[in-house]
């Protein structure tokens, strides 16, 4: 299966996963999505909801899941969790606008 990805949305959910999530081990755990990355820093591991991602140095990525509704899940979870939580020193542009 072919699964076109945002992988700016990736590394946003990552970034946002590793600042607010639970450290343990070198992997940090937010909403029940794990993220970390290899001892070189160039591949990102993403696993939750039944999904292992990795996205590797040039963009290139794969995916591990045995059902479309668990893929959505672990999709709609990294959606959500790029939409929910802030980046600390970046000011939201939707709230500059109000």
């Amino acid at each position: 299966m072919k699964n076109e990805v945002d992988q700016r949305l990736v590394l946003d959910a990552y970034e946002k996963i590793h600042e607010h999530g639970k450290a343990e081990q070198g992997k940090h755990t937010l909403e029940g999505i794990t993220a970390y990355t290899d001892h070189d820093g160039y591949t990102v591991f993403l696993e939750g909801h039944n999904v292992q991602m990795r996205l590797e140095f040039h963009n290139k990525y794969h995916f591990d899941y045995n059902s479309e509704r668990d893929f959505d899940m672990f999709m709609r979870k990294l959606e959500q969790i790029s939409r929910d939580y802030h980046k600390p020193g970046r000011e939201d542009p939707e709230e500059t606008h109000r």
